[in-house]
């Protein structure tokens, strides 16, 4: 006979309705000044369009590394440059729909990334620059193919993995940035201490405004740093005035030249479709960091705004390589700054994308950017740094660990490392899986989900236990225990876990005080979006008062503990049903998780 069943206050929606309302159900975060929903003044807009041009810009340095390795020209070089400007234009504001099956709805923009830098020196030096942008397609159009299979993969992209990626992100940043902090180069015998001055110069002019929690100048603080940067280094000497006159050399306004053929190789698919999975790893850590930072209350990654980003990101790539550039990649450093400036609405992406777009076709603007001094870079690259890499830390917290978890994560952040903390250590790997470690970022990131899948084989996500009332409602370290250990095996979020092991306590509590013949049965499951258990004993039905009882009830009445007892579990589970037959009596508690 079915006595009851009793939901929350606000009944917790089907998963269906909850993914649908993934975007309205987002909850501000108090540091956020203008959210991805939200909608800055114009003049703000555009003004803080350029800053994540400028961060953008520090993408382009991995087009001259691959020009520069297989022998292009500056022309070519040049080219290459303005054409890769005008697929990240074009993938920032792809990145930013809402509707559709393209795009993530979130400002984060394109750039060249490191994931395709191995792969495109190997094919440079094989085939030239036409093999290049042949590749380059090819592995856009096979982003695009996996970007549809992204939401039957959910399972590989835990926290602990997405936020390892973040958090590897910003310490791949280091060995771009500290370098050309420093004033560093392999061949300089001194630390330069001008270029040292300059970078702090613009770090410190950074740091301060973001810290002015409440002042409008928290939305530009690269833009302060820049014009800070510069200065300095125009005063220090670091910028000279050559490098000056080379920007009025430019012409104003051209066309860059599309190239003359496109190849392919089967021998170049495999070092290619490595790279593309490094940066759909990537983008898949990205989105995740930008879903955490615009929803107060998040949970997981929503598997249908990565594979909308995923799929701008092919299309970007492609459109990169049939116009002559190079692969295109989130770009984690304007995460880092829209989290750093408080300004993460989707608007920002298109005077971003559309300045990107047009600096292609005036290259005396671009070149402002190619100028930009080392020092200046650097402090840039490094402020963004400080953001990825404990965003991603609290990405990862946010979920229990238990040793699998440790293992999966530890073991990809150790050989990551590796490849820059031991240069050489990976030098006679076979050409054709090089690309995978081209990086500390490419090796880690292949790791942690390979691990993931190994070691959660064999995993139950279901456990039966039994429980005595008489010494649990006295000590609930036997319930917490269990909660904890579970807990950190399946992945839960803390507060759920210490929620459910709050409820069993004060249910041991409500059977001790009425007499519960031993023992209980309890049957716990767990999946990503729901905890529940299901809960046999010998007994009457469990009473659920609609109030508390009074103070004075408890002093003076013995069966008012137990009121109290049901009265907490009502309210701290999302659904509690109690049922019985005969002298047995179930009661099922879920919780959304």
């Amino acid at each position: 006979m079915e006595h009851e069943i009793v939901k929350a206050a606000a009944a917790a929606p089907s998963l269906r309705e909850e993914r649908s309302a993934t975007r309205i159900a987002r909850v501000k975060p108090a540091n956020l000044t203008y959210s991805v929903d939200e909608a800055p003044p114009l003049p703000l807009t555009i003004v803080m369009g350029l800053q994540h041009v400028f961060v953008m810009s520090v993408g382009w340095i991995f087009v001259v590394v691959v020009a520069t390795s297989i022998g292009a020209s500056g022309l070519e070089t040049d080219t290459m440059i303005r054409i890769s400007m005008i697929a990240s234009g074009v993938g920032t504001i792809l990145q930013a729909r809402t509707r559709g099956p393209v795009g993530s709805g979130y400002l984060c923009p394109f750039s060249c990334g490191p994931a395709y830098l191995s792969a495109s020196i190997l094919a440079g030096k094989t085939g030239g620059l036409s093999l290049v942008f042949g590749m380059t397609s090819f592995s856009g159009a096979f982003e695009a193919v996996l970007s549809r299979l992204m939401k039957r993969l959910q399972k590989l992209f835990p926290p602990e993995v997405t936020g390892l990626v973040v958090a590897m992100v910003g310490l791949d940043l280091v060995s771009i940035g500290c370098p050309r902090f420093m004033g560093y180069t392999p061949n300089s015998q001194h630390l330069d201490v001008r270029a040292i001055l300059v970078a702090l110069v613009t770090l410190a002019a950074m740091v301060v405004p973001t810290l002015l929690t409440r002042s409008k100048l928290r939305l530009y603080p690269v833009l302060l740093g820049l014009f800070l940067g510069y200065l300095t280094a125009i005063l220090t000497r670091t910028l000279t005035s050559a490098q000056m006159r080379r920007v009025l050399d430019v012409p104003l306004l051209s066309f860059p030249r599309l190239p003359t053929g496109h190849h392919f190789s089967f021998a170049m698919t495999l070092p290619f479709m490595i790279a593309t999975v490094c940066s759909i790893l990537k983008t898949v850590g990205d989105l995740t960091f930008c879903e955490k930072i615009n929803d107060a209350q998040w949970k997981r990654t929503d598997m249908r705004e990565i594979s909308g980003g995923i799929l701008a990101g092919g299309i970007c790539s492609v459109l990169s390589g049939l116009l002559g550039g190079l692969g295109q990649s989130t770009f984690s450093s304007n995460v880092g700054l829209s989290l750093a400036t408080g300004a993460t609405s989707r608007i920002i992406a298109w005077p971003a994308g559309l300045i990107c777009i047009a600096l292609a076709f005036f290259p005396r603007l671009a070149a402002v950017f190619s100028i930009m001094p080392a020092p200046v870079m650097g402090a840039v690259v490094v402020y963004v740094a400080c953001f990825m890499i404990l965003g991603g830390v609290q990405v990862m917290l946010s979920r229990m660990l238990d040793a699998r978890r440790i293992f999966v994560t530890g073991l990809a952040l150790i050989f990551g490392l590796s490849v820059a903390i031991v240069p050489g250590l990976y030098a006679a790997v076979p050409a054709l899986i090089s690309p995978l470690f081209s990086s500390p970022l490419a090796l880690c990131t292949v790791l942690v989900v390979v691990l993931n899948l190994l070691l959660r084989l064999g995993t139950s996500k279901r456990k039966v236990f039994e429980i005595d009332p008489t010494t649990s409602a006295q000590e609930d370290s036997e319930v917490r225990r269990i909660m904890e250990v579970e807990g950190a095996t399946w992945g839960m979020r803390p507060e759920v876990a210490a929620q459910a092991a709050e409820c069993l306590h004060e249910l041991m509590i409500y059977f001790n005080k009425i007499g519960v013949a031993l023992p209980v049965r309890i049957q716990m499951q767990f999946d990503e979006f729901n905890l529940d258990f299901d809960i046999q004993y010998t007994g009457p039905p469990i009473r659920l008062p609609d109030e508390p009882p009074t103070l004075q009830a408890i002093a003076s009445d013995v069966e008012a503990m137990p009121l109290l007892s049901a009265y907490i579990l009502r309210r701290s589970a999302d659904t509690f049903s109690v049922s019985s037959q005969g002298k047995r009596s179930r009661i099922h508690l879920h919780f959304d998780h």
